[in-house]
């Protein structure tokens, strides 16, 4: 039975989790530029969160190259 990969599905759970607009932080926020624990969201916060994900999720598996084998 072969080992399965489960680094990038760790990452991509992580990041989502810290990134969810308005969970810890939102920037842009309705009247400042960062606003921590507000639990609201808007659409240029989805935007900017969506754009801060994709960067860290492209380092994190292609320039680190996580690996977790379980099993």
């Amino acid at each position: 039975m072969a080992a399965s990969d489960w680094g990038p599905v760790l990452v991509a759970v992580v990041l989502f989790i810290l990134l969810t607009p308005g969970l810890l932080f939102q920037i842009p926020s309705q009247s400042k530029l960062v606003e921590f624990g507000n639990f609201q969201t808007s659409g240029a916060s989805i935007l900017v969160h969506t754009i801060i994900y994709f960067v860290l999720i492209c380092i994190f598996l292609l320039a680190v190259d996580v690996h977790m084998y379980i099993g």
